[in-house]
C-alpha cells in the first residue's frame, strides 16, 4: 500500500510560533516523512518561517543530507530567541510598554515603519544590540536556508512549500508556491511583515504585507492545481494552530478585548478555509464535482479530505496574551516548544493507536469554528 500522503499547515502568531517550531520539530524527529508522504509544508508568517526551514531541510535529506530537519528548525528559533542581556532587556520592555499601552496605562504610539525616525531607531538599536540574528529577519533566513541552492533541490516530484501574504495595493490574497518557483527570501519576508512593524515588502513589483490578511495557514491551495502538482494533492492535512477558537468569558478589559480581536483575526482565513474545505468535500460525497467545476477553480479531488489539528493546551494559552506574540524571551520561546513537543507527542499516539479516530470530519470541524 502506497503511504498516504500529507501536508501539514502552519499558523502564524509571532513568537507563539515557537509552539508551530516545536509541533513540527517533533513530528519530523518521529519520522513521519518516513511513514507518510509529506507532500507539502505551508504557512503564514511565523509559521512560514518555520515551515520553510522544514522544507529546506527536507529538501536536503532528499540529496543525501544528514542533518536531522528538527536540529534545523531548532537552531532557526535559537537563533530567534534573546540571548545577550542587552537583547532580554530591551525585549522585556517593549514587551511591557505594549501591555500598558493595550491596557489603556498609555497612550497609543503610532509611527510608521517606513518612516525615517523608525529606521534611525531600528539601526541604532541593531547597533546597540550587535547580533544581527536577534534584529535582521532577512539574515536569519538566508543562515538557515541557501536561496541560491533552491534551483537544483527543487525537482518536479518535490514537496511544495507555500507561503500565504496580502497584497496591499490590490487587495487580494497570495500564496507563493515552490511548484511555481515563487520562495525566496523577499517571499518568506512578505509572508511575516505585520504592517506596523515591518514596511511592506516588494516581491515581482508587487508590494505585500503579512499573511495573515489571506492565508492563516495556506489550506485550500494544496487543492489546486495552479499550486500544487496533481500527484501530490494530500489526501490529510495537519494543522499546527497558533490562535483559539473559544473563549470561555466575554472579554471587558482593553487588554482582553485586543487579545480576543487578534485571536479572531488570526482565525478568520482559516475557518473561511476550512468551510470551503467542507463544501468541496460535500461535492465529492454527492458526486456534484463537475468537470466544469475542476476545471473552473483547478481542483482535482475524488476523495473527501481529513483534517487533523495539532494546538496547545487550554492551560496554556489562558496565560498568554498579544503582547506574548512579540516576546522572544528565552523561558516564554522554551515553554511555547516544549508546548509544541508535547502536544506532537500526543497527536503521534492518538495516531498510532487510533488512525481513522483522530481524523475530524470536517462538518464538525467547521462547526467548532461557530
Amino acid at each position: 500500500m502506497k503511504p498516504k500522503k500529507i501536508a501539514i499547515a502552519c499558523q502564524g502568531g509571532g513568537s507563539q510560533c515557537a509552539f508551530v517550531a516545536g509541533a513540527l520539530k517533533t513530528l519530523l524527529a518521529d519520522g513521519v516523512h518516513h511513514r507518510y508522504n509529506i507532500v507539502g509544508l505551508s504557512g503564514t508568517s511565523g509559521g512560514a518561517l518555520t515551515a520553510a526551514v522544514a522544507w529546506f531541510g527536507l529538501l536536503k535529506q532528499a540529496q543525501g543530507d544528514q542533518t536531522p530537519v528538527a536540529d534545523r528548525i531548532l537552531a532557526c528559533w535559537e537563533d530567534l530567541t534573546a540571548k545577550t542581556m542587552p537583547e532580554i532587556l530591551l525585549d522585556s520592555a517593549c514587551v511591557q510598554l505594549v501591555r500598558m499601552i493595550e491596557a489603556g496605562y498609555m497612550p497609543t504610539i503610532s509611527s510608521s515603519p517606513s518612516s525615517l525616525t523608525f529606521q534611525m531607531w531600528s539601526k541604532l538599536v541593531a547597533a546597540v544590540i550587535g547580533r544581527p540574528e536577534f534584529t535582521d529577519l532577512q539574515m536569519v533566513l538566508k543562515k538557515h536556508i541557501d536561496f541560491d541552492a533552491l534551483r537544483y533541490l527543487v525537482e518536479p516530484d518535490s514537496l511544495v512549500l507555500l507561503a500565504g501574504a496580502a497584497d496591499v495595493l490590490d487587495g487580494t490574497f497570495k500564496v507563493f508556491s515552490s511548484a511555481r518557483n515563487e520562495i525566496k527570501v523577499e517571499s518568506l519576508l512578505a509572508s511575516a511583515a505585520v504592517p506596523n512593524l515591518f514596511p511592506a515588502v516588494w516581491v515581482d513589483e508587487h508590494a505585500y504585507w503579512d499573511g495573515i490578511f489571506s492565508s492563516n495557514p495556506p489550506i485550500t491551495a494544496f487543492l489546486q492545481k495552479a499550486y500544487v502538482r496533481p500527484e501530490l494533492l494530500p489526501q490529510e492535512i495537519w494543522i499546527i494552530q497558533v490562535n483559539p477558537w473559544h473563549l470561555d468569558t466575554v472579554p471587558l478589559r482593553p487588554a482582553d478585548i485586543a487579545d480576543r480581536r487578534n485571536q479572531m483575526a488570526g482565525n478568520l482565513s482559516l475557518q473561511h478555509e476550512l468551510q470551503t474545505l467542507e463544501m468541496i468535500n460535500t461535492l465529492i460525497q454527492e458526486h456534484a464535482l463537475t468537470d466544469t467545476f475542476r476545471a473552473r477553480f483547478c481542483v482535482d479531488l475524488t476523495e473527501p479530505i481529513k483534517v487533523r489539528f495539532i494546538r496547545m493546551s487550554e492551560e496554556l494559552l489562558q496565560q498568554l496574551d498579544y503582547p506574548s506574540k512579540l516576546s522572544r524571551q528565552p523561558a516564554h520561546i522554551g515553554r511555547l516548544i516544549a508546548e509544541g513537543e508535547a502536544q506532537a507527542l500526543a497527536f503521534l499516539e492518538e495516531l498510532s493507536t487510533a488512525d481513522s479516530g483522530l481524523a475530524y470530519d470536517l462538518t464538525e470541524a467547521v462547526s467548532a469554528t461557530h
